[in-house]
């Protein structure tokens, strides 16, 4: 039986592609394996959006070229947004890769399978289908892609021209999904889009993303339901009401507001200015009390002065979000600002901004969290982490509690007992 091995790095989406490319395999055949050296089939699954992560990819595919020579049957696949519609660089520069995968592009790995396996014609009629299997990271919870592509084209962002436009499922596709994910143990799913607030723009009816968390809210069995990621521009007064009433919809929102500063803001193409944030935020809070955001931010965006920076840093400040995801600037070739902005913020004053965000929110997670010290909070346990068992609050706080029972998941109340800007700990109510 041959072996698979997956490398995946990156968004929630290459999480569930990763997920989908297993399932598959395994019809194939194929059995996963822990580690690369022992697998006949490797599949690296890229991110390019920041410079940290397409230097991990590139150092992963180098790593495997020893592999490579010594296993010359080795299969190695290489998908995820490194990989472009224009593949004969990418050939030229990693030749010991067997096949390159454009995100999504099963057609392309059902033509692999076919040739690989003497089964293939037989196994891959069913590809097609695949977007129903589980798309899970574990008998919990799952993740379930709703739309593809993005049509945003902020001009730092590769994602579009690696993913496409958006491409809404049909809803009775999803719901599907979302039932057999039930079925097989999922108590939570998380519905994943580059922008999920577009779903349903493409779909005849014009079905939305409230619309689709009403259908889904109908599941029997299904406990909790998040989504990622929103478009501040995006977000709806209708969406908002359903996450208020939905009882099944967590009170959590990823709202990616980017930079505090209009002129940046104009830089980046994002739709908003700060003031529109900052009203979208207030409608939310006061529609969802005791909502929980997360932001993400990049720094250091070409020609950001100190005074713009400095905006970016009061928002936060203002706002105080419960997470905030930082980066520092780097440009992505093929989108708009690699090709006509220059990246002229020096990289020691990218990190002084950088850390000075991560040491500002780190305060404000850590009085956020403190204020839960005391009280009794609801964790779906996901996972368990050498003696203690592991969940999340609706509001996506990690919680770690120690039990002599199974409890894998189970809905439970934890009465907290410590807390850190990162994660609580408790024991159970």
């Amino acid at each position: 039986m041959p072996k698979y091995h997956i490398w995946t790095i990156g968004c929630q989406m290459n999480k569930a592609d990763s997920a989908h490319i297993a399932s598959y395999l395994e019809q194939c055949g194929c059995s996963a394996c822990d580690r690369a050296e022992a697998a006949d089939i490797i599949v690296v699954n890229t991110c390019v959006v920041r410079q940290s992560a397409e230097s991990k990819a590139v150092n992963k595919l180098e790593s495997l070229r020893h592999l490579k020579r010594q296993h010359p049957d080795l299969s190695i696949i290489l998908t995820g947004c490194l990989v472009d519609s224009n593949t004969a660089d990418l050939k030229r520069t990693f030749p010991h890769v067997d096949l390159f995968l454009q995100p999504q592009e099963w057609s392309v790995l059902e033509q692999w399978a076919g040739e690989f396996t003497a089964e293939g014609t037989e196994i891959t009629e069913g590809l097609g289908n695949r977007d129903q299997g589980p798309g899970t990271r574990g008998p919990v919870t799952a993740f379930v892609p709703i739309i593809r592509g993005c049509d945003n084209f902020c001009t730092y962002c590769i994602v579009p021209y690696r993913r496409g436009r958006e491409k809404s499922r049909p809803m009775d596709e999803i719901v599907c999904e979302v039932e057999g994910a039930v079925r097989r143990g999922a108590r939570e799913i998380t519905l994943l889009g580059q922008n999920v607030d577009s779903y349903g723009r493409d779909l005849p009816g014009k079905s939305d993303l409230a619309d689709l968390l009403t259908e889904l809210n109908r599941i029997k069995g299904l406990a909790r339901i998040r989504f990622l990621t929103s478009h501040p521009k995006d977000m709806s007064r209708k969406l908002i009401e359903s996450i208020a009433h939905l009882d099944k919809v967590c009170e959590h929102i990823s709202l990616p507001v980017q930079a505090g500063d209009d002129q940046i803001l104009w830089a980046m193409g994002r739709g908003y200015t700060a003031e529109d944030y900052r009203r979208l935020v207030r409608e939310v809070r006061l529609a969802i009390p005791g909502v929980a955001l997360s932001t993400d931010v990049v720094v250091g965006f070409p020609g950001e002065t100190v005074e713009q920076f400095q905006r970016t840093f009061d928002l936060l400040q203002e706002i105080r979000f419960d997470t905030v995801h930082v980066a520092a600037y780097s440009p992505r070739s093929g989108t708009w600002a690699a090709e006509n902005l220059k990246d002229d913020v020096p990289a020691d004053e990218k990190k002084r901004r950088r850390e000075a965000v991560e040491v500002l929110q780190e305060g404000i997670a850590a009085e956020i969290n403190s204020k839960l010290l005391g009280t009794t909070v609801e964790v779906l346990v996901e996972d368990r982490k050498k003696t203690k068992w592991q969940g999340r609050t609706r509001t996506d706080k990690l919680v770690f509690f120690s039990d002599a029972v199974d409890r894998m998941g189970q809905l439970v109340k934890v009465e907290i007992k410590n807390t850190s800007p990162w994660s609580l700990q408790g024991r159970l109510g």
